[in-house]
């Protein structure tokens, strides 16, 4: 009786997926053919940051100049002030956009420039885009701003059933992170907008990497951002919802100036007015260290590739760095699920004698279990011919990873910057996970620079921090062949030596057994 109640309930799920499966073929998003194309603006130059950085790009021609963000406030003030100097245009473009303390202070820094006749395009994907659904509306009200939600949802059905009935469409997302102002600095890099990529929340940080930039590169960034903005799954908001009115546009503005009268918005908004890099922007004086380098991005189409585009992939334009570097890659990556044809080539570099070092997340401190489950697979393979692995220590007191952390921000979180280094002479800085996802899903964007000023230094950082704030992964074999894992690390100044993953219990590792035996390594 039990295994017949069993089988109807299947087959009454079955029923139901199919169900919504067709419903869903007639559920479709709203005409897009009438989005008013743009393009970004061609007088930069005579502007004030166009005129603060001329002298300095004049003395270096055909150089990016480049300065990295790793510090948390850095980042939000080097968005904030370019927002503040702004005089003809700022293009963004975010994976995520929340409505928190960091989120709503550089809205008011939009619609600020806004008011002084500065036109916004503002691009965020639709993953999580109906959170600030509200805010989108609003602003969009504003004659200077526009709003558009990439592949978006439908609101003619519940988000959750289109992860049945439109999966094939929903799962590719828009990953890309930027943000240029009058064509001539851009900050491309990992950080979503939100407290915890900003050091703005008490308990929680995601430690990151973004890399200001002047040069080549930001018409670079532009001719992306223009083509994801004119793109087919770049959707008007107002194609999608109900028109924001001026009303709606006065209630915002009316609750920004109560919500940055409270105390917890000081100190942000004290960051802006008296850190260093806000005097140093304001001044023209940042340091930026001059190199070659370009912006590789995917195409806004990666959507509908097939496997004639894979030379127009990020991954297929990073590559060369990576497999042409004869002495040291360093990979920095959260969320890492190589597959086979990468594991390869790394393991090739490794068997040249190249040294390929590895951070990513520990199972303890990554926060997608399923990702962890993808990366155990090539962890033995990787480590047998030479890679080293380093997995993030997630019980370091906090004063430990302060101390030694080459990437501020481990103190309280997980790790979240993608960045390498090659042959402490280049670097990649972007928003690309090296996982499946960002190589054959999501849509990605980053950096790459050569600046042994920046490269030699974030190298060395690695070389004296890594023991500290991670485990390194040792592989064993017995005189029967088989093999086991060991996690070699620190606990309470003391090195440790486990034998099983640190700091997770019998739970967290069964659901990574579990999951190693789906069929779902292509979506991690």
């Amino acid at each position: 009786m039990k295994t017949r109640t069993l089988s109807r309930l299947a087959l009454a799920v079955l029923i139901v997926v199919i169900l919504m499966s067709v419903f869903g073929i007639f559920i479709d998003l709203p005409d897009n053919t009438g989005r008013t194309p743009s393009q970004v603006i061609s007088d930069g130059a005579d502007t004030q940051l166009g005129r603060m950085f001329g002298d300095k790009l004049a003395a270096h021609p055909g150089l990016n100049g480049v300065t990295l963000l790793a510090e948390g406030r850095d980042a939000f003030v080097g968005r904030a002030l370019l927002a503040r100097l702004a005089e003809r245009s700022i293009d963004t473009q975010y994976y995520m956009w929340h409505q928190d303390t960091v989120g709503r202070l550089l809205i008011k820094e939009l619609v600020s420039a806004a008011d002084r006749g500065v036109r916004v395009r503002l691009l965020i994907d639709d993953m999580y885009g109906s959170d600030g659904q509200d805010t989108w509306l609003a602003i969009d009200a504003h004659p200077k701003i526009e709003v558009r939600l990439f592949n978006p949802y439908t609101r003619s059905q519940p988000k959750y059933l289109q992860f049945v009935t439109r999966f094939k469409d929903v799962n590719y997302r828009m990953h890309s992170k930027t943000f240029t102002v009058d064509n001539q600095a851009t900050i491309v890099g990992g950080r979503n907008i939100g407290d915890e990529y900003f050091d703005a929340d008490p308990d929680l940080a995601f430690a990151d990497m973004d890399a200001l930039a002047i040069g080549p590169a930001v018409p670079q960034v532009s001719t992306e951002f223009d083509e994801y903005w004119n793109s087919e799954y770049a959707y008007p908001v107002t194609t999608l919802l109900p028109a924001g009115s001026d009303a709606d546009l006065q209630a915002l503005r009316d609750q920004s100036d109560a919500f940055f009268s409270e105390s917890r918005t000081t100190s942000y908004l004290q960051a802006v007015k008296n850190s260093k890099l806000a005097n140093e922007l304001r001044a023209g004086t940042a340091e930026f260290h001059f190199g070659l380098g370009k912006i590789i991005h995917d195409s806004s189409e990666k959507k509908a590739h097939d496997e004639n585009w894979q030379e127009e992939l990020l991954i297929s334009q990073l590559a060369p760095y990576i497999t042409g570097s004869t002495e040291e890659v360093i990979m920095v990556s959260p969320y890492f699920v190589p597959g086979q044809q990468a594991t390869d080539a790394l393991c090739k570099l490794a068997q040249n004698a190249v040294r390929v070092r590895i951070l990513t997340n520990s199972l303890a401190s990554n926060d997608v279990a399923a990702v962890h489950a993808g990366y155990t697979k090539y962890r033995n393979p990787l480590l047998r011919c030479g890679v080293e692995l380093y997995e993030l220590n997630e019980e370091l007191k906090n004063e430990q990873r302060k101390a030694f952390s080459w990437l501020p921000g481990l103190s309280k979180s997980s790790l979240h910057a993608k960045t390498m280094v090659f042959d402490k002479k280049r670097m990649f800085v972007g928003s690309f996970n090296f996982d499946q996802r960002s190589l054959h899903i999501n849509n990605e964007i980053g950096l790459v620079f050569e600046q042994i000023n920046l490269a030699g230094p974030a190298a060395g950082k690695f070389d004296r921090g890594i023991n500290r704030i991670a485990f390194k992964v040792e592989l064993l074999t017995d005189s029967s062949g088989k093999e086991s894992l060991r996690w070699r690390g620190m606990q309470n100044g003391q090195e440790v030596v486990l034998d099983a993953e640190p700091y997770v219990g019998f739970g967290s590792k069964a659901a990574v057994w579990f999951i190693r035996l789906l069929p779902v390594e292509s979506l991690l």
